[in-house]
């Protein structure tokens, strides 16, 4: 067993992740975080009885990290259905996963939002991905999102009503000017695995990490934030403000821009989408039913909603009443009340037959930097885990690319670099 001690800043995926690798490994690990609890942007807490993550968010089991480094039976997940719902005033249509839920098919094929050709070419392009690995998709040829679809012949129509809010999203850019990679790569996983939530919210994945991170040897100090990084070919030191504490290795694995401050690495990308998550109760009997993704195919203002309380019961506090997000892209300057607004009136819209008097809004969230933007070709120019100077590494989804995917992989990669260093 190795002396060797590495310090960690921060308790989010990645650096829960490294933390276990290196512990599992014999390595003293210390992973300090500035927040008072384990878990970074994935993250639940509980208002009313209520469970709300931080922001909505969602788990693709069909990742290979989630995987390697979760134990899913032990999360207790609860499943989305496949597919989702185009909304518009007065309609309402299913776009199913026929691949998935073999029930779909009719009300896909007779969907009047996308054509038949459509359908036919969303599930060529799956089959084409199946056999496609995540190194394949990010080393090829770039382009947006739009610039694909377009290239693949999909209507005007799918775009706008279906691909638009559905990949806007997932990337938090409904202009469709992401990287056609990350979608790719997204719409591989969705056919490998399942779209899930934990019963107890997405703050479990992180406990669990933190936990198996503990298990396995490592401290995890909350509320204790780093303020500046030394390193050089011999270890790395942390200032804590109060104290100093030194490495043999160190470990940043905190949100970007805060990274590029601690590290000075220029490659680590600092502009950021901002996403707002507004959470509602409201009568059971009164809520949008179903267990799938409402996409407005109206307006970006909500750009999604879904009743997560059909989803995953436990996040209720009284069977009586439901428990909604409506997610709203980018950094909306409408106050909360106006966003309220909002999310009511797209509701009577979709559903004129039901009542939401008795909505009730019950915590907003707002994220600056819920993700770092993604542009084509972006990917090939992140930095590695070992681009700080000395014996300080990277850990976190911008050496990879935006998802828990992408954060927990780095984690892993950032543990073997340091391993093989101290070897």
């Amino acid at each position: 067993m190795t002396t060797e001690r590495v310090v960690i800043a921060g308790a989010g995926p990645a650096g829960l992740v490294a933390a276990r690798h290196l512990a599992d490994a014999g390595v003293g690990v210390t992973v300090y975080e500035a927040e008072e609890t384990v878990g970074g942007r994935v993250a639940t807490r509980t208002v009313d009885g209520y469970t709300l993550d931080r922001g909505f968010q969602v788990l693709f089991t069909g990742y290979p990290a989630v995987q390697r480094e979760l134990d899913l039976d032990a999360l207790d997940l609860r499943a989305f259905k496949p597919g989702a719902v185009i909304c518009r005033p007065n309609s309402r249509s299913v776009v199913g996963d026929p691949l998935r839920d073999p029930g779909s098919i009719s009300k896909t094929l007779f969907n009047r939002e996308i054509t038949t050709g459509d359908a036919y070419r969303l599930w060529k392009l799956r089959r084409e991905l199946r056999s496609e690995t995540q190194g394949a998709i990010f080393s090829g040829a770039d382009r947006t999102i739009r610039e694909e679809l377009e290239r693949r012949e999909f209507s005007e129509g799918f775009i706008e009503a279906f691909a638009a809010p559905f990949l806007g999203g997932i990337t938090l850019d409904r202009s469709l000017g992401t990287s056609k990679r990350v979608f790719e790569y997204v719409m591989k996983v969705l056919n490998d695995g399942k779209t899930v939530v934990p019963a107890d919210g997405m703050g479990a994945i992180t406990d669990q990490l933190a936990d198996r991170a503990r298990e396995a040897g490592a401290t995890i100090e909350t509320g204790r934030r780093v303020d500046s990084v030394k390193a050089d070919d011999t270890g790395g030191d942390f200032d804590l403000g109060s104290e100093t504490v030194d490495g043999h290795a160190a470990i940043v694995a905190t949100d970007a821009p805060t990274a590029r401050d601690l590290t000075g690495v220029d490659a680590i990308p600092t502009t950021g989408n901002a996403v707002a998550t507004q959470y509602y109760t409201l009568p059971a009997h009164a809520a949008p039913p179903g267990k799938r993704l409402h996409l407005n195919a109206e307006s970006e203002q909500p750009n999604t909603l879904v009743t997560l309380s059909n989803v995953a019961p436990e996040y209720a506090a009284d069977a009586d009443r439901a428990l909604l997000s409506a997610t709203f892209l980018g950094d909306p300057d409408a106050t909360n009340a106006k966003l309220d607004d909002k999310t009511r009136r797209a509701l009577t819209k979709w559903y004129p037959e039901r009542q939401f008097g008795d909505l009730q809004l019950l915590d907003t969230h707002r994220i600056e930097f819920a993700q770092f933007v993604q542009p084509p070709r972006c990917h090939d120019d992140l930095p590695g885990v070992a681009a700080p100077d000395g014996r300080c590494y990277l850990a976190g989804e911008y050496t990879q690319w935006s998802s828990i995917q992408g954060a927990m992989q780095s984690g892993r990669d950032a543990a073997q670099r340091v391993l093989a260093d101290l070897s």
